[in-house]
């Protein structure tokens, strides 16, 4: 069984034609222990692909399954909050918080209980290679691959099985996109998780297990 599986997926806008569609018969199916990459061209649905997979978007054709249970049967909420985590190319984290703030938030979201939490930011930020130091800083005065690995390790603090990230390393220089996919790559490798990412990135696309890509339905 896979860890999680698209099955004859079309879906398109509720004002778009009968005919227009987003995306048109994609098949594609995501185990534990690889990391992905989705790639297109613009417009050609990636986005739109995560959304569906992390069950924001719901109405759709086909069938998407976690774990072999159909997510339009699932309770969605419990979904996002404890199974799939979801990493943003602007990081959406809370710029008047600290590091330390923004990843103990998730914590409360998530009603994560009996843990030290500040003790498990610290340990996720450890694990994504920053400095504890760091922890009180706020988060405009970070850098931007630093504010991704906060991103990243906030994803992380309720332990999820797949990690979502929609063009991680964007907004960053060539160097620290090879060290935040270092990090991806060992979460899948050495965590076990399953990792998809939306790239335009050929530097990303070269370094992961199996790549889907996507192109403009006609």
């Amino acid at each position: 069984m896979h860890e999680l599986e698209v099955k004859n997926l079309n879906y398109r806008y509720s004002d778009a034609k009968k005919d227009e569609y987003v995306l048109k018969n994609i098949n594609m199916s995501f185990d534990k222990g690889k990391i992905y990459a989705i790639k297109g061209k613009s417009g050609s649905g990636k986005t739109t692909l995560l959304s569906l997979i992390s069950g924001l978007e719901k109405k759709y054709e086909g069938e998407i399954l976690y774990q072999g249970n159909k997510l339009s049967i699932m309770d969605l909420d419990k979904y996002r909050n404890t199974d799939i985590g979801i990493v943003f190319q602007s990081y959406n984290l809370l710029p008047s918080y600290t590091a330390e703030e923004n990843i103990i938030l998730s914590m409360d979201i998530n009603n994560l209980k009996n843990i030290d939490k500040k003790q498990k930011a610290i340990d996720l930020m450890k694990s994504v290679g920053l400095s504890e130091s760091l922890r009180t800083r706020r988060v405009l005065k970070l850098s931007g691959g630093e504010q991704q690995r906060i991103a990243i390790a906030r994803s992380l603090s309720y332990n999820p099985n797949i990690i979502l990230a929609d063009e991680p390393t964007g907004n960053l220089d060539k160097e620290t996109e090879d060290e935040i996919l270092k990090i991806f790559i060992d979460l899948a490798h050495k965590e076990n998780k399953c990792v998809i990412i939306v790239t335009h990135s050929k530097n990303v696309s070269d370094k992961v297990d199996e790549v889907y890509e996507l192109k403009k339905s006609l």
